[in-house]
Parts: structure tokens; sequence; C-alpha cells
């Protein structure tokens, strides 16, 4: 593991806003800066970290560790699903085909759990037993295992707005998209989650929910775009503790962002509305630990943050200025 001295020393060096020169258009998201040159497009993946559908602040070499994760399940995907994916050029950049996203995230979710207003535990807890078009029946504990994994779509929501869940028939009368596209992405999303979830399982790990995100390449392909199955995008717990902790009624060993929704909402009582507090160093510092660990048990390779200086390393792997 990275030990906790290099991870602080990181603090100082984390990249939150990315300006190049040289390119055709500039795009930002929560996460990702998104580049255009000469028809070829390159994600950033910066250190920003987001909850609540809000910035809160940067983890030390997060960028890194997604941009890792997510080329590795692309790799390992592309012969079942198709990707975006056409290299890396750099531990925070990766270069992907242009294209255009579609309106809708797809959640799959294999267990009942969450912190959010919109996570299906707050909807079963308050006596919700149809959830986006799933049946839950009653008596499920929190965490509890679903009898099967379950498509929760949302919709994507602007910054500073929420996320909202929908069922494909809201979907469809939204006219977002064809029936046939989102059945198109439904069968995509779950043949990425059984082979997210049986590879997981052989890591230790439980790969607990996820979304996608789908676009259209210039031919009209439809493929899997932004990230596959990391610790932003999804949950996962340690597989071995997971049983004893849910018959204590605990927590499961979480090793993602819900660390730090978690801290937010128990210590500041944020849950994505007002301003937001400061998050202190001992908290970015352990959560970015946990996305090592996650990175490392589903790599299966240790991790090992490149400390140049981030806005120069990426702008001499890119041949490009900085402004």
């Amino acid at each position: 593991m990275v030990s906790k001295e290099k991870l602080t020393a990181g603090l100082k060096r984390t990249l939150y806003k990315t300006e190049f020169s040289g390119f055709d258009n500039r795009m930002q998201g929560k996460v990702r800066d998104s580049y255009v040159r000469d028809g070829r497009r390159f994600i950033i993946t910066t250190d920003r970290i987001s909850a609540f559908d809000r910035v809160l602040g940067t983890l030390p070499f997060k960028g890194q560790i997604l941009n890792r994760v997510a080329a590795f399940w692309f790799e390992q995907t592309r012969e079942r699903v198709p990707n975006h994916m056409v290299g890396t050029p750099d531990p925070q950049v990766m270069e992907v085909l242009d294209c255009t996203p579609m309106p809708v995230e797809m959640v799959v979710r294999a267990y009942l759990t969450g912190s959010t207003s919109t996570s299906i535990w707050t909807h079963y807890k308050n006596g919700v037993r149809v959830f986006c078009g799933n049946e839950i029946p009653d008596g499920m504990r929190k965490h509890e295992k679903l009898s099967a994994p379950i498509l929760t779509p949302s919709t994507k929501a602007e910054e500073g707005d929420h996320d909202v869940s929908v069922s494909r028939e809201e979907i469809l009368a939204m006219g977002k998209i064809s029936a046939e596209e989102f059945d198109t992405i439904a069968k995509f999303s779950f043949e990425l989650f059984d082979f997210g979830q049986k590879h997981c399982a052989e890591r230790g790990l439980i790969l607990v929910d996820t979304k996608y995100e789908f676009g259209k390449t210039p031919d009209g392909r439809i493929v899997v775009i932004d990230e596959v199955h990391t610790p932003d995008s999804s949950r996962f717990w340690q597989a071995a503790t997971y049983a004893e902790r849910l018959d204590a009624g605990q927590d499961p060993q979480g090793l993602d962002k819900e660390y730090v929704r978690v801290w937010l909402k128990k210590e500041q009582g944020f849950t994505g509305d007002g301003d937001i507090p400061p998050i202190p160093d001992e908290v970015r510092v352990e959560a970015a630990s946990r996305y090592i660990q996650a990175c490392q048990q589903i790599t299966g390779e240790s991790f090992e943050p490149n400390e140049e200086d981030p806005m120069q390393r990426i702008a001499a792997n890119l041949g490009i200025g900085a402004l």
C-alpha cells in the first residue's frame, strides 16, 4: 500500500482544474475534463471527488487510480461489450472515441443499501416496495442481498441538480431514447455487471452496485463510455467480513466513496444542500487509501502513484501547453 506519509504529501499536488491550450473545445464534468483535438477526444480524470451530485474537493492520486481501474475493466470487457477506450497516454488521461452521450445512466444493484436520499435503501425504509419498476419483498435488512440484480435507471442531472431514479417506462415516456436503444444498453449493463461480480468475487470483493454510461460513436454504434467498475461509479465490500458484519447489524467494509458520503452525513449533517463543509486531510487520506486498496484488489497489481506535477506531466505527455 502507498504510505500515509506519501498520501499526505500528495494532498499538496492534487489536480482540481485543468486548462490546456491547443484544443478545439473543452468540457468539464464533476470529475472528468474532456478535450478534443483533430477529431481525437482526451478525457482527463482529475482528483475531484463528487457526492450528493456536488463536487466536494480532491483526494490525492484519485485521478490516477480511477484511470487505472477504468482502463483495466475496458480492456477486460471489450470482447463482451464495446467501449470507447483507445489508449492511456498519461496516468490520468484516456484517449477515447468521440461519442455522443446517451441521456440516461444505467444503475445495476444487487444489494439493498445506500445512504443518499435517492438510494434504494432510503426508499425501502420509507415504505417503498416497487423501485423503478422492481418489486422488493417485505422484511429485508439494510445491506441484504437482493434475489437477483435489478436495473434502476437514472436521469442525468445538470451540475448542482440531483439525479432521479426512474423506470424503463418512465424513461421511454420522456422520449429520451428508443425502446430498442434502452434494451440494448440494459443488456450491456447486465453483461458487464455479471462479469464484474465474478471477477471481484475471485479477488475477495463484492461488487454491490454500479452505474454505466453509454454513448454513440460517429457511425452510430452504442458503446460504454466514461468509466466501468471504479470506486467512484461502484460500491465494493470486502467479502470475507460481509456475513459477520451483516448479522451484527454493522455496515460492511467498503472500498469506495461511500466512506466520504457517510462521514459528511454523520459528522456534518450534509446531504447535498447548502454550503459544502471542508473535508479534513485525515478523511481525504483515508478515502484515498480505500481507493488504492480497491484498485489493487481489482487489478491484482500494486499501485505506485506518479508524483510529478500533474499539469506539467499531462502537457508533456500530450504535447500541449498549459494556460
